[in-house]
């Protein structure tokens, strides 16, 4: 059937759920993503961890981790969560855990999810296992989970969360002013989104990115990510 005389009323699409995220293992060449386990949080602890990491957590929903015992416990609890469903980021080259992410927000019906819990160790930020790293979230998201809307939030303040989830393709949404109250601070909460139909030509952009050949000898990149994607 058409729309009906007194306008549109939205594209017909399939009811069909998406498929819940589950704690599996993420491979690629830089990094691999882990389900969060309590053997990772020694190595957490040392990258994202301490009164030396504290600067990581300033526009996090928690933290920072000031000692080891209370990261540990939040760690431990973590590890049995399911939405948000956490992720250890592990260098490939050194075994090490680097960094961590979820997956959470998770609404099956809709068809719609979010990366969130986003920390980079400093040896994890501006690099290519950076990248990878959401590349391989976003590639399960669509085409093995099935979702048809990717979202990234972060707090509008945040500048360099915002120029990435542009970089990595995603699109600006708009502000959700006075959205949320965190650690006694209003926040005003930037929303961004990649959806289905914008997938195929920004994975095409991430893979050609990563591509061994897109980078010289010295690890530096020929092409930017941004002139990839096309759109």
């Amino acid at each position: 059937m058409g729309d009906l005389p007194y306008g549109p009323l939205g594209e017909r699409v399939s009811t069909t759920p998406a498929t819940r995220p589950e704690p599996i293992t993420l491979q690629g060449r830089n990094v691999t993503l882990e389900p969060l386990k309590p053997s990772h949080i020694d190595d957490l602890y040392a990258c994202i961890g301490g009164p030396s990491n504290a600067k990581l957590w300033d526009y996090m929903l928690d933290g920072p981790y000031l000692d080891q015992q209370t990261f540990k416990a939040t760690i431990t609890h973590r590890t049995s969560s399911t939405d948000p469903l956490f992720f250890t980021i592990i260098n490939n080259t050194t075994r090490e855990a680097v960094g961590s992410c979820s997956l959470h927000r998770i609404d099956t019906a809709n068809r719609v999810i979010e990366v969130g819990h986003v920390i980079f160790s400093p040896s994890l930020q501006r690099t290519p296992a950076a990248t990878e790293s959401i590349f391989l979230v976003a590639k399960h998201v669509f085409e093995d989970l099935g979702y048809r809307r990717f979202e990234w939030k972060c707090n509008d303040f945040n500048v360099p969360s915002k120029r990435a989830a542009l970089r990595l393709g995603f699109s600006f949404e708009g502000v959700f002013r006075r959205h949320m109250i965190i650690k006694g601070r209003s926040r005003d909460t930037a929303w961004f989104a990649l959806v289905d139909k914008e997938w195929a030509r920004v994975k095409a952009g991430f893979e050609r990115w990563l591509s061994e050949e897109n980078f010289d000898g010295e690890g530096r990149q020929r092409e930017r990510l941004e002139n990839l994607m096309g759109g």
